[in-house]
């Protein structure tokens, strides 16, 4: 039987991986990877850079069939009549939308408490001028955004970053033709569009496309009803351009979006290489794991995801936790933190060791590390949404401050950080029968010694891999085949990390945190 072979893309914040796969059995061909330039803003161009050498260093993509591309979520790409890009992408990481996020939720609830108010008013005779303090005003607007599209604004969103240009570059706001995410932008280009174009041709940017489980990242597209907020957008963008901007078509799970340039994917295949509708890295994550209603994996990787199958959409009342959809039709609520994997890296530049060294220094300690807490806020915060909060360190005294001590509070202060995100996706009434544990920060001794105690269970390893692109892969050759259902992968799971639970290192955490 003739190989058929997927290739699954992971343009993630730090690099592109392409991973060319079997299409029946999920086993790795070829892989190839190249980096992105750091920063919370970033041309796209480095994207599509990054994706030919990535490409190329996989042996090339001639002989794909199916490719689909698995994304950072939130990134915001700008394209004007002509196809071009506007400005760099603010990504998800990118916090100087804050001041938007909260102006937004005000607006909201003004909006709603206006017209709740002018219907009690008009059945009275009167008005009321004081509805409201800040902080109701501010939660009724953060719970009119969850029932409207599952998640309220907070940096991360593509909605703010839109807002912000807005408000602070006008001229490129006047200027947007479409907006879209990396992983459509980066789709499109593999389409022939975009940089990849001829430039005599019409830019096509109704061509875009996406899926639901990015789409749900914007803060404005309800998963549950699978269509797009243009009131919402029209909060952010100047009058009169919501109804006109052009946003990418939301595709089912395993619909086709467009062939692929021969130049770029197919050129050896019959019929050429078809693009899958991609995702969020969340959602393919997700799906490269095979996870089942029940199960919850927690990725530490530049940022932290827990992240939950549900088979219904989720709305959390206190707007911490993100309504969004997964690449299956089912729903994914996650809590995601901005500070994961780089808490370690933080403790080790601290400490001049290395994982290891860090784990051997933490295993002199104990629970608790005497007292010493690290509250690991270094670059602000999404989960809790804290923007402009910094780390620090408490319960410091003469006695307690050593290196083992220190240790044992990054790592801890890692995976207390993670539990947060657990708790509150229990607290929507999330089954956890099981946990998996996976990217980068996943590879610390430290982390995996500590894990169970502090999460309070077990916890499933699955062996180290590329999960965002063997989503995508997987997702390539579900649209291939047009089956109801994804290929049944095998997921290999490494070990099962058992531990006593050590609930006082939260609740200590929790005392500190506030």
């Amino acid at each position: 039987m003739n190989e058929i072979l997927v290739a699954g893309v992971d343009t993630s914040t730090q690099s592109c991986k392409v991973r060319v796969t079997d299409a029946r059995t999920g086993r790795l061909v070829r892989f190839g990877k190249a980096p992105h330039p750091a920063g919370t803003s970033v041309d796209p161009m480095a994207w599509w850079k990054a994706f030919q050498e990535a490409s190329a260093q996989a042996g090339g993509l001639d002989d794909v069939s199916a490719i689909s591309v698995g994304g950072q979520q939130h990134g915001m790409v700008l394209l004007d009549h002509k196809g071009r890009v506007i400005r760099d992408a603010l990504l998800w990481n990118d916090t100087r939308s804050a001041p938007d996020a909260d102006d937004l939720i005000v607006r909201m609830a003004e909006a709603n408490i206006g017209e709740a108010e002018s219907t009690e008013a008009e059945s009275k005779g009167t008005t009321n001028k004081n509805p409201d303090s800040d902080q109701d005003l501010a939660m009724r607007g953060k719970q009119a955004w969850v029932r409207a599209v599952g998640s309220s604004p907070v940096a991360s969103l593509t909605i703010t970053k839109v807002a912000w240009v807005s408000r602070v570059e006008p001229d490129n706001a006047k200027a947007i033709a479409a907006i879209c995410l990396p992983h459509d932008w980066l789709s499109w280009v593999i389409a022939g569009h975009g940089p990849a174009a001829d430039p005599e041709t019409e830019p096509g940017l109704e061509d875009l496309f996406t899926d639901r489980s990015d789409a749900s990242g914007t803060g404005y597209y309800d998963p549950a009803a699978d269509s797009y907020r243009r009131d919402l957008l029209a909060l952010a963008l100047p009058d009169g351009m919501a109804e006109q901007v052009i946003l990418p078509k939301v595709l089912g799970p395993h619909q086709v979006g467009a062939k692929a340039d021969p130049r770029i994917a197919g050129r050896d295949v019959p019929g050429g290489c078809i693009i899958a509708p991609g995702g969020g890295d969340n959602a393919m994550t997700a799906l490269g794991l095979a996870m089942q209603v029940g199960d919850v994996s927690i990725s530490l990787g530049t940022s932290g995801v827990a992240a939950a199958v549900s088979p219904v959409p989720a709305y959390d009342m206190s707007a911490s936790v993100t309504g969004f959809a997964d690449a299956t039709g089912h729903w994914l609520p996650l809590a995601c933190t901005i500070n994961a994997s780089r808490i370690l890296d933080a403790g080790l530049a601290a400490l001049g060791t290395d994982y290891d060294g860090l784990a051997e220094l933490a295993e002199k300690s104990s629970p608790g590390a005497e007292g010493i807490t690290l509250i690991p806020y270094f670059d602000g915060e999404r989960t809790p949404n804290r923007p402009d909060a910094h780390a620090r360190l408490e319960g410091l005294t003469l006695a307690n401050t050593t290196r083992t001590n220190l240790a044992r509070a990054f790592v801890e202060g890692l995976l207390c950080s993670q539990r947060d995100c657990l708790e509150l996706l229990k607290r929507l009434g999330t089954t956890v029968s099981r946990i998996l544990l996976v990217g980068g920060g996943a590879k610390s001794p430290a982390v995996r010694a500590y894990a169970p105690g502090i999460l309070g269970m077990d916890v499933q390893l699955p062996r180290p891999d590329e999960y965002v692109a063997i989503g995508a892969a997987r997702q390539a050759a579900w649209a291939l085949t047009g089956e109801e259902e994804p290929p049944a992968w095998p997921v290999d799971i490494e070990t099962t990390l058992t531990g006593a639970p050590c609930e006082q290192v939260y609740q200590q955490y929790l005392r500190w945190r506030g």
